[in-house]
């Protein structure tokens, strides 16, 4: 099994930053993907930033509406990632959850709360 630690969810006025941290631990030997995905009211969990690797090597993919805005970053070391996240607008408002591939398993931090005021 595989545990997700999740920090840096806040309130933030449009225009701001915030940088959201995830840290694995557990059974941590073949995390082939780390990333981020959101959800908000009455809507579906969609994609914001993946980074992982397989037989084809290491890819990153973003979503459509945070490219250009959102980085996503992974240490290698340490088991963790961030996603930097700059000038948030209020669309952006959602609950972020981390999530990692472990092996064939997949596994999701708790969520964190974003909040984007006009």
């Amino acid at each position: 099994q595989v545990q997700l630690v999740e920090s840096g969810g806040g309130l933030v006025q449009a225009g701001g930053s915030l940088t959201l941290s995830c840290a694995a631990s557990g059974s941590i030997f073949n995390l082939n993907a780390m990333g981020w995905y959101r959800q908000a009211p009455g809507k579906q969990r969609e994609l914001v930033a993946v980074t992982g690797s397989g037989v084809s090597g290491t890819s990153t993919n973003y979503g459509a509406s945070v490219a250009g805005r959102f980085t996503i970053s992974r240490d290698y070391i340490k088991n963790t990632v961030l996603l930097r996240m700059n000038n948030l607008k209020p669309e952006d408002t959602a609950v972020y959850y981390c999530m990692t591939r472990e092996a064939s398993r997949q596994y999701w931090g708790q969520g964190t709360q974003v909040t984007v005021s006009s």
